[in-house]
């Protein structure tokens, strides 16, 4: 399921570790964006400025990735490999581990008071942890594939790889609503792992290093934030980007790859005159 295209869009790459800005501006944390009215309106394309790089696992799949209290929270897949675990921001460091059954693939985590949310991709299970002890208090059965997982502090929200994302009652797991996400007109699909971060859905699109800024509303796409440059050593086709942590507090955005040895924090840098118009 390999994108073809990313996005028609003609992305400029970084000079080094700390300027990775193709538009010129002064970036902020996380600049609001303008939900353009659809079907046609121009759609406007961030990039990135790295602030810090951290060590992150080579060897950990990152399927899902939360910032909560001064550390990481990750999920990572595979089956065999798959695991829940609290990192140590500054080193990288595993400090609890929980790992799932052999025919588990683990995928998308939120915290949501003092629970972790976990998906499995195939399985078509919800597992639900006590956040201190990584001990499992109960777990959810669902249709469908599971991806991506945050949370707007009422609802889980989740991807399926479609271009459809759920919103879920958290103490039951039943679907509440859903949004069809469009980009001019047209479906935008492949949506991976998920962060809301100021009222925003944000999403990883698998095989890409573009993340989508949704209104979680409309499903429209306000503005995308295009990653392509990320300085990660030894990078395969199969290493993605897949993961996204706002420090709320701070103001912090991290992201990361599937078996990469590095996790940034950036801060966006608007655009002035790029836009996207087109979809594929």
């Amino acid at each position: 399921m390999m994108l073809t295209a990313v996005w028609g869009l003609q992305a400029c790459q970084p000079t080094n570790e700390t300027a990775a800005s193709t538009p010129s501006g002064q970036p902020s944390a996380v600049p609001s964006a303008e939900t353009p009215s659809p079907p046609n309106a121009p759609i406007p394309v961030y990039r990135y400025r790295i602030v810090n790089t951290f060590p992150h696992d080579k060897n950990a799949f990152t399927q899902g990735l939360e910032y909560h209290n001064g550390y990481l929270y990750e999920s990572t897949g595979l089956k065999g490999e798959s695991s829940l675990r609290k990192v140590e921001l500054r080193t990288g460091r595993v400090l609890r581990i929980h790992r799932l059954a052999p025919e588990y693939f683990g995928e998308g985590i939120t915290i949501l008071g003092d629970r972790i949310y976990q998906l499995t991709w195939q399985n078509g299970i919800c597992f639900v942890y006590d956040l201190n002890t990584f001990r499992q208090i109960t777990q959810f059965r669902y249709y469908g594939e599971g991806w991506g997982l945050t949370n707007d502090g009422k609802h889980l929200i989740m991807s399926d790889g479609s271009d459809t994302i759920t919103f879920r009652d958290p103490e039951t797991f039943a679907e509440v609503r859903k949004i069809r996400v469009r980009a001019n007109g047209k479906p935008v699909e492949m949506l991976n792992e998920l962060e809301y971060i100021e009222g925003e859905i944000w999403a990883n699109i698998w095989y890409s290093d573009m993340i989508a800024r949704i209104d979680p509303q409309t499903g429209f796409v306000k503005a995308w934030i295009d990653m392509e440059g990320l300085p990660v050593p030894d990078r395969t086709s199969e290493d993605v980007l897949n993961g996204i942590a706002y420090d709320r507090q701070n103001k912090r955005i991290f992201v990361t790859g599937k078996r990469w040895s590095k996790l940034f924090e950036i801060e966006l840098v608007p655009p002035e005159t790029s836009s996207r118009k087109e979809q594929p």
